[in-house]
Order: structure tokens, then sequence, then C-alpha cells
């Protein structure tokens, strides 16, 4: 991926960004969002992906719920788990909940099944093969809704805000974690260097390609209004990531 420069014109929003009927500013100035695949459906990729040390944010995804939600029982629905790193700390941070971890792409499902397995953990999660919008998933209800690092693989964020809504019963938590777009090239080649630093090549360009495709807090406020998710609220976290918090309508 090369970076391309923004210059004077005014490139095409994506869906759910940029000013509507909710009275919230227009498009800043910055870092134009590069969309990436979807999926990361190649054995190398995911395998890099799943072999990279992710323990900080994800250690500070599960604190993050614990402090807000506690505890909670129940089926919680993980949506785009991945190698199930966050799933399986989540799970056993929540002993008296089970999790159904889905993905669409079938690597990263065979990385969590096993990760799973080794933890002893295949009594509690559960893994389904499914990319969103799925009907059958969509009709389902689950007692809370989390998803780590899938919003900015979608290049309608609309996906995942539909099926928060449709999955999550009323009251629910949710949780959403997700990396946000640096504001500038310098402050990009930064994080990469600063947080990638001898990792695989495949990971470095992963990393760098998910920081340009990632949203800013501001387009995620615009896309929780569009879809009417009132209830969750949107903030910054350390130098790279956003959360997405609350209890479902």
């Amino acid at each position: 991926m090369t970076d391309r420069d923004d210059g004077d014109r005014e490139p095409p929003r994506p869906a759910g960004v940029g000013p509507h009927g909710s009275g919230r500013p227009g498009r800043l100035p910055g870092l134009e969002r590069v969309p990436e695949p979807e999926l990361m459906d190649d054995p190398e990729q995911a395998a890099a992906y799943s072999a990279a040390d992710f323990a900080e944010p994800h250690e500070a995804f599960v604190a993050t719920f614990l402090d807000r939600f506690g505890a909670v029982g129940g089926e919680v629905l993980d949506l785009g788990c991945g190698p199930a790193d966050v799933t399986v700390r989540l799970a056993r941070a929540l002993p008296a909940a089970r999790l159904v971890g889905v993905d669409g792409a079938e690597p990263m499902l065979a990385l969590a099944r096993r990760r799973v397995a080794e933890a002893g953990l295949g009594d509690r999660v559960t893994f389904e093969l499914r990319r969103l919008p799925d009907p059958t998933l969509l009709g389902r209800r689950f007692d809370a809704v989390v998803s780590n690092s899938l919003l900015h693989h979608l290049a309608d964020p609309r996906t995942l805000w539909e099926a928060v809504a449709a999955c999550a019963r009323p009251g629910a938590p949710v949780l959403v974690m997700d990396l946000r777009r640096p504001p500038d090239g310098p402050a990009l080649d930064l994080l990469v260097e600063r947080e990638a630093a001898g990792e695989p090549e495949v990971l470095r360009h992963d990393f760098r390609a998910s920081l340009r495709a990632a949203y800013r807090p501001d387009e995620v406020e615009r896309q929780l209004d569009e879809r009417g998710l009132l209830g969750l609220a949107v903030e910054p976290l350390g130098d790279r990531h956003l959360v997405v918090s609350g209890r479902a309508p």
C-alpha cells in the first residue's frame, strides 16, 4: 500500500461519514481513509496476526468491559473474533458467560479453535463462519455484544452497527474497540515504527493499512447517530484506539 496525497480535492465519503441531519460538523481535514480488504483470509497473514503480541490492547479491552459492565453472564457475541485472543481473555474474565465468536475468514477460525482448545474453554466458547451482514445471525439476540478491530475492515460501517442493533438485547452491554486513523502521514509513520518495529513485514504492512482504513471518533459518532444508537458513546483510548460503549436501546 502506498500513501496518497490528499491534495485539494474532497474525496468521496464512505457511508456514514460526513454531514447529515445530526448537526455535527462535516469532514475534518487530515489523513484520507483508504479502505482495506474486509477479510484476512490468507493463511500466512492470519498466522502472522495471531502470533503478534497484542496483549496490551487486548487486556485493555477486557479491563474496559469489566470496569463498565462487570462480570456478566449469559451469551456474549464477539463480532469479527479473528484468532480469538480477545475471545479467550474475555471468557476467562467472564466465567458465567458463554461466548460465540463469528468471523468471515476460515483461516482465522482455524487458529481460534486451536487457541480455545489449548485454553480448555471449548465447553463455553464456540465459533461460527459468518460474513456480515448475515440474516441468520441478525435474527438472534445476545446478552452482550463485543467487537475488536472489525470496524476498520468494513467498507460500509453500517454493517457493524446494524449487527449490534439487531443482535444485542435491549439494555445489553456493548463494547467495540478499534484503531483510529492518525491525523497525518508523519503520525502514521511514527506509529508503525514504534508499534511494529521488529515485526514481520506482512504484519507491518497490515498495521499501516489498518491505520489508514480506521475511522476517527467524529466519524464514528455520526455513524452511531445515523443508526439511532444513542445509548452508545465513542471516546479515544491511548494513542491509536477508540472505544464505543454503552447499552443497547
